[in-house]
């Protein structure tokens, strides 16, 4: 039996997602070039110094055109976020494609989740300060990367399940404990506060995963 095995399932409740996000809209050449422009605008100047006329005109695509795809400032930051996102959901599903132990793949995963956050953070210049000052709004915008994220997780235990690498009583419930304790390095990462580098920090977070996860080998399983 693991540390999950005797979560009390009440904790689920208080752990779910926000369900209020704004709606994906329709990709297109010119979508996806208002909110390039907007992304270099917001992380040189920063999104309240960023107008929807500088998107207009940096973009050479004027205010009609920018005003057909996105209604205010704050529409197009989504999209900026879910971009982001959406770039970084692709690769957690690469690593989940690896040819790796379970246990060594969930470790990948969160450390590539980790790197993501924190060299899309760090990138973005004066969007930084958005990222920390709007969480929430950030949250809205990040349903889908977490849903992946989610999904990727599940089908690794699972993976461990099968090949008798894990004990886990409670799938859905592990699932939901791991992904919010990723989340919750995030800042912490991003401030370098994980530790004095990841080969300190990396053994830690597997000896963590494998308590929580592996399956405890008995004496009487080998008679």
């Amino acid at each position: 039996m693991t540390i999950f095995a005797h979560i009390n399932q009440n904790f689920l409740s208080d752990c779910t997602l926000l369900s209020n996000f704004v709606p994906i809209m329709g990709t297109s050449k010119t979508r996806d070039k208002l909110i390039d422009v907007a992304r270099h605008l917001f992380a040189k100047n920063g999104m309240e110094d960023t107008t929807m006329n500088d998107i207009a005109v940096a973009s050479s695509k004027g205010r009609r055109t920018l005003y057909t795809y996105f209604k205010s400032k704050e529409e197009v930051f989504y999209a900026v976020i879910e971009q982001e996102m959406s770039r970084m959901s692709e690769r957690l599903k690469l690593v989940a494609t690896k040819d790796l132990e379970p246990e060594d793949k969930l470790v990948q995963l969160v450390y590539t989740h980790l790197s993501l956050i924190k060299e899309a953070v760090m990138r973005n210049g004066n969007l930084r300060a958005e990222f920390f000052r709007n969480i929430w709004l950030v949250e809205k915008v990040r349903k889908d990367f977490d849903r992946t994220e989610v999904e990727l997780l599940q089908q690794i235990i699972m993976q461990g399940i099968r090949q008798g690498k894990f004990d886990v009583a409670n799938i859905r419930l592990s699932v939901d404990i791991l992904h919010y304790c990723i989340k919750g390095l995030e800042v912490p990462y991003i401030y370098g506060r994980l530790g004095n580098s990841i080969q300190i920090s990396r053994p830690m977070v597997k000896q963590v995963i494998h308590r929580a996860m592996a399956k405890i080998e008995r004496p009487d399983e080998h008679n």
